[in-house]
């Protein structure tokens, strides 16, 4: 069964969203300083410290995903309320600068994968499916491309295609044993790949908040800017697995990549 006009123009603003994210010239033309200086004032290390950061803030995210996220059923997410609470975050983060990141990041983490989930669930997801849960935290790596991703094979459905056996074997270890063993290969391989993607727009987060008189205001609009960014991946990704659940993972694809 074909899809109906209405599903194609709601896969092709999906497409949009998911093949067109650009966090860094959102942030760029708000703040009007290119990214590109930002990253040329951070301090020594400090891609390390990203990295540090956005792995203990994904393990913090995961947490919250197994084991506190609710099952309502669909209803009209309500992003304002995320977005509010992000904001605030981001001036605290703003006001301290880079140092604070490793504070503040983790609780933006945890904030954003809340409001994914309130869209996933929007979108007919049954949150109290592991399955679901860890699609909500895949978002932070389908929203992870940079300016140099223009190649084919970094398409939303391969980059799907690439979380697929981490997602997995994570998905079966936590069903089965929960997340008590942080070391876990199986966690540990899931948490490695997404934060490989997801260390791109923080880094550009980080940048950005570097630039002298950013300070707590302009630290606000940056994180307003970040879950934005990552509510519309959620919109999108959640908005393909909705249509996949009716139509079957191939031909939603197939329509996918026939989209101009």
């Amino acid at each position: 069964m074909p899809l109906s006009s209405e599903e194609r123009e709601q896969l092709t603003k999906a497409k949009f969203l998911l093949e067109n994210p650009s966090l860094a010239a959102k942030i760029t033309g708000a703040i009007g300083t290119p990214i590109e200086k930002g990253f040329g004032r951070l301090p020594a290390g400090w891609q390390a410290s990203i990295q540090k950061a956005t792995k203990k803030a994904l393990m913090s995210a995961l947490k919250v995903a197994v084991g506190t996220m609710g099952n309502k059923k669909s209803y009209p997410s309500s992003p304002k309320l995320h977005k509010s609470l992000v904001a605030l975050s981001g001036a605290v983060g703003g006001a301290f600068g880079l140092p604070a990141l490793a504070i503040e990041l983790p609780v933006s983490a945890t904030i954003m994968l809340r409001s994914i989930a309130d869209i996933a669930r929007s979108h007919g997801e049954e949150i109290s499916k592991i399955e679901s849960r860890i699609a909500c935290l895949q978002v932070f790596a389908l929203g992870g491309s940079s300016a140099s991703d223009n190649s084919a094979d970094i398409g939303y459905y391969s980059l799907r295609a690439l979380l697929a056996r981490s997602v997995s074997e994570a998905a079966q270890y936590i069903a089965k044993k929960g997340i008590a063993e942080e070391g876990a290969p199986a966690i540990v391989r899931l948490i490695t790949k997404i934060a490989a993607r997801f260390s791109i727009p923080v880094s550009e987060k980080a940048a950005a908040q570097s630039v002298p008189v950013i300070g707590a205001f302009a630290g606000a609009l940056i994180n307003t800017m970040f879950i934005d960014h990552f509510q519309d991946i959620s919109e999108g990704h959640f908005t393909v697995r909705q249509l996949e659940r009716k139509y079957g993972f191939e031909a939603v694809k197939k329509a996918y990549e026939q989209l101009p």
